[in-house]
């Protein structure tokens, strides 16, 4: 009698704990789509405070200026 009660135990103690995985794979999936989008309105209000002269340096294109010689 004992072992059935333990088996039942083991049962419920295995869907409890398959439940809550459940459960974290959603709230990770849900937590890492947060953050992207926070990570994207970010980078969208960087590129639109720091203008275009930073991205100028950072490609490495350079002014040429026109010399007469």
């Amino acid at each position: 009698m004992g072992s059935i009660i333990s088996a039942i135990g083991g049962g419920i103690s295995a869907v409890i704990f398959a439940i809550a995985d459940v459960l974290m794979t959603i709230v990770g999936a849900i937590t890492t789509v947060i953050v992207t989008i926070f990570d994207v309105i970010l980078d969208i209000l960087c590129c639109r405070c720091c203008g275009s002269r930073r991205a100028g340096r950072r490609t490495g294109r350079r002014r040429v200026r026109n010399s007469a010689y």
